[in-house]
């Protein structure tokens, strides 16, 4: 048996599956809170992820006893970016600094004016990467940042509490701003701009290596024999990649959650920081991965739910499964910002060519298409970087939308698959990283995309109408900026 332990932003989620990779059972703790003291800060308490975790072990205990107990190997995913400070006992020195947390924009626009930082990483320096908010704490709180011992992600800290190992692997630690995404290793010049030493690093492995022992009091208190690996574990989109199959050359996905991504497997290291592309080394040996990133998908759609006051399955019910030309209307779905391709945090959303006439069902229509040109910018960032899709596979909950699903499939081009019933998130990859670890399996043999239950082609007869109303979506965005 392997277990996969996945921090989620709200909650940590476990999942048991056999040597088959059949999924047993899962089970999750209760929701981790987060603070927000001041207007665009995010911050979570570590303890409570140890708390959420145990609770999930528990239940998988109460429910799965004898399965648990035959465990031979775990892997961890977790949030990325987070900034968890501790000092020299290994204590925690501040609540940890989120990924959605952007009070460090100055210090970002200030590391990514130093040109090495794009260079040796291949991206730009985000406000929710790790390497600016320590700059934050530096100049905020030194007394704090004096005492910092460990830089550590937050699945990382749990492998401190599981293990008592400070180690870290590549798919995670690539978005620090610190990791030398090529060569696979920390840079000490990067470091240095951020007045931090290698030393106070974690180890680095690669996601499929051992990277420590469970330790015997929390064995002994779940229920597991002595010996138990922990593998290096993912980032949660790499996590999510490992458990969709998404690991050779060519594959993607797109995940239409509340924020939206586009990821793509690489077989070599194709950054393009200027096109605001994430370039990040995968969980799997010699493997990248590029990312577009979307910050408003579901959420646009929940936003007009709200505004509406209209379910959002009854919004998408009200236009049927026939897709239509878009009708003039153009959604900017940048209710919260921009990352992909614009890298803007001030810029915000837009409905653009209302009329008299204009219902509340081509409003609808407006958002479903925003969105979905949206990922056909990521799409474009992607080609620029080298990138060449052929097909994707969707995932998330927006994917439960068959217009939703013609209107992507039409946006980009490309025929999208859905997966068929299974669950093959960040917590099934972590397992399947557990299972590679504790048995020295092909990591790609393990890592196989589930069957697919149907496809959705791109509508031909719609093309012409979807890509001038993509080309007017491109448009906009500059002549909104400028108004900004």
């Amino acid at each position: 048996m392997y277990l996969g332990i996945d921090l989620g932003t709200s909650g940590v989620k476990a999942m048991l599956i056999d040597g088959d990779q059949n999924v047993i059972g899962s089970a999750t703790g209760k929701e981790v809170a987060t603070a927000r003291p001041h207007a665009g800060w995010s911050e979570q308490d570590p303890a409570d992820w140890i708390r959420a975790t145990e609770e999930a072990i528990a239940g998988l205990r109460a429910a799965h006893p004898a399965a648990l107990a035959a465990v031979r190997g775990i892997g961890l995913s977790g949030h990325m970016h987070g900034a968890t400070l501790l000092d020299a006992e290994d204590k925690v020195l501040r609540p940890c600094i989120m990924w959605n947390d952007t009070r460090s924009h100055r210090e970002a626009a200030s590391l990514d004016a130093d040109p090495r930082f794009r260079k040796i990483t291949g991206n730009i320096v985000f406000p929710g990467f790790t390497a600016p908010k320590l700059s934050w704490v530096k100049n905020n709180e030194p007394d704090v940042f004096a005492k910092v011992r460990w830089v550590l992600l937050p699945k990382d800290f749990l492998r401190v509490w599981l293990t008592g190992e400070h180690l870290s692997e590549m798919s995670d630690s690539a978005g620090t701003s610190w990791l030398d995404t090529g060569a696979r290793k920390w840079s000490a010049d990067l470091l240095a701009a951020t007045d931090l030493e290698d030393r106070q690093m974690p180890g680095l492995v690669e996601g499929t290596d051992a990277a420590g022992i469970l330790r015997s009091e929390l064995a002994a208190r779940w229920g597991l024999g002595e010996g138990v690996v922990v593998a290096g574990g993912a980032g949660d989109n790499a996590a999510s990649a490992c458990g969709m199959g998404t690991v050779r050359e060519g594959a993607a996905f797109v995940s239409l959650g509340t924020s939206g991504v586009l990821f793509a497997a690489n077989a070599s290291y194709l950054p393009n920081p200027e096109s605001a592309v994430h370039a990040f080394c995968h969980a799997l040996p010699a493997t990248w991965h590029q990312m577009g990133v979307i910050l408003s998908a579901t959420d646009a759609l929940n936003w007009h739910s709200r505004v509406t006051g209209a379910s959002a399955a009854d919004l998408t019910k009200e236009l049927g499964e026939t897709l239509q030309a878009p009708s003039g209307i153009t959604f900017l779905p940048y209710l919260s910002g921009e990352r992909t391709p614009h890298n803007d945090a001030a810029i915000r959303g837009a409905f653009l060519g209302l009329g008299h006439e204009s219902s509340r069902v081509v409003l609808t229509q407006a958002v479903l298409e925003g969105v979905s040109f949206a990922i056909r910018d990521s799409l474009e960032a992607l080609k620029s970087a080298g990138t060449r899709l052929s097909r994707v596979t969707a995932i998330g909950g927006g994917s439960r939308s068959r217009y939703w699903l013609k209107s992507i499939a039409t946006a980009l081009g490309l025929p999208v698959d859905l997966p068929a019933d299974g669950d093959f998130g960040a917590a099934f990859g972590a397992a399947r990283l557990g299972l590679i670890a504790a048995t020295g399996a092909d990591p790609v043999a393990v890592c196989t995309a589930p069957k697919t239950a149907e496809t959705i082609d791109p509508e031909a007869a719609l093309g012409a109408a979807y890509e001038d109303a993509y080309q007017r979506y491109r448009r906009l965005y500059p002549a909104i900026r400028a108004a900004y």
